[in-house]
């Protein structure tokens, strides 16, 4: 897939123009009733009702854990769309949100309309899977990569990605404990707001936890590898587990002019591999690779918004990229809000959004991810009128 790149039809971009989200849930807790269908519909119905007279055209959505078959239908029907509005779920893993929204974008060029682009996720209402056998043996995950090549859980290849890159214990949960502050005092200002929809009756994020200190951290024993053999990732200097949707509507720049309305122009957008025995590197490709496309650097940026999937994976990241982690996710990200694996890419453009556009916090923003078997994606973004 050709990559939007400002240099094909300069201000001719995709612009997002509306962005929007569920609460995010942790497995088991308020929305482990709701199936993902039922997840995405209310966030595309809603994105829908804001764009009055511009037809969809498409619904693309990310998903890793879902029931099968195109999910992304039948959430779209669920969501009240007509019946010849087409829908297709795409699975780049943990990057299959940002992936559907960058497949979104690919699906404007020379049309006119809408196209509503996320993910969504409900790793509560996650099947159970078995390979056929006799007896049928139980599996966890689908694979990442071939065994030849190495195939890590993520929690293990980021506790050795954290231990290869020299981010120790006490670096991770300072950053994961700011994490929660942020995303708490966001929370509690009300600037979440505006891009949660309800489902079910939950109105809020369920996983920020005020008071959670880099000392309440430390006491935390590591979850992958034992301390003796290097570990150092905790289930608190790491990203929940969780159930959630986010979507975007995006509109070729005709339709934007017409509608007039702010929105995000998409300047960029790229995707790399990276050796799937460190698939948290996969990210800093990525963002090389889409920064160079929209001929802008790092410290061009105003908001940037990395998933984090754990402490350490995005501090290795954030060295790499030669990135202060303190502008990463400034209102708080995944290891506070929660990483439902399949909607966390377009949870982070539902952000970028918000800051962007409804708080007005700057005029470029970055967007990028990290997926299982060696992945990333990455999205540049400009505030536009």
């Amino acid at each position: 897939m050709q990559p939007v790149s400002p240099h094909h039809e300069q201000g001719e971009q995709p612009v997002v123009v509306a962005a929007l989200r569920s609460p995010l849930g942790t497995a088991g807790g308020a929305l482990a009733r709701v199936p993902a269908a039922d997840l995405a519909a209310p966030v595309l119905a809603a994105l829908a009702g804001t764009l009055p007279g511009a037809p969809v055209l498409e619904v693309v959505l990310g998903n890793c854990t879902g029931p099968g078959g195109d999910l992304a239908r039948v959430a779209a029907l669920t969501a009240g769309l007509p019946v010849d509005v087409p829908a297709l779920t795409v699975d780049r893993q943990c990057a299959s949100g940002l992936a559907a929204v960058e497949v979104g974008a690919a699906l404007l060029r020379g049309r006119s309309g809408v196209v509503l682009a996320g993910g969504v996720e409900s790793a509560s209402t996650a099947p159970l899977r078995a390979w056929r056998g006799d007896p049928p043996q139980p599996y966890d995950r689908a694979p990442f990569a071939p065994a030849s090549l190495g195939d890590p859980d993520m929690g293990w290849a980021a506790d050795v990605l954290a231990e290869t890159a020299g981010v120790g214990r006490q670096r991770q949960d300072a950053y994961a404990a700011l994490s929660h502050a942020r995303a708490v005092a966001t929370r509690d200002a009300g600037g979440f707001d505006d891009e949660v929809v309800p489902v079910a009756g939950v109105r809020r994020d369920e996983r920020p936890r005020s008071g959670l200190t880099e000392q309440r951290l430390a006491r935390l024993r590591p979850a992958f590898r034992p301390v003796e053999d290097g570990g150092t990732v905790t289930a608190g200097n790491a990203c929940g587990v969780n159930d959630g949707a986010a979507a975007v509507a995006l509109v070729d720049a005709a339709t934007h002019r017409r509608l007039g309305v702010p929105g995000l122009r998409v300047l960029a957008t790229a995707t790399t591999g990276v050796h799937p025995g460190l698939p948290g590197l996969g990210l800093v490709p990525a963002v090389r690779s889409a920064l160079d496309r929209a001929g802008v650097g790092l410290d061009d940026v105003d908001v940037v918004e990395l998933n984090e999937a754990f402490a350490g994976q995005v501090l290795a990241c954030c060295d790499d990229l030669g990135l202060d982690p303190a502008r990463v996710c400034p209102q708080g990200g995944a290891l506070a809000l929660g990483h439902p694996w399949g909607a966390s890419g377009a949870v982070l453009v539902v952000r970028l959004f918000s800051q962007l556009v409804r708080r007005d916090a700057g005029r470029l923003g970055l967007a990028a991810i990290a997926a299982g078997g060696g992945q990333g994606v990455a999205v540049v973004v400009e505030q536009c009128p």
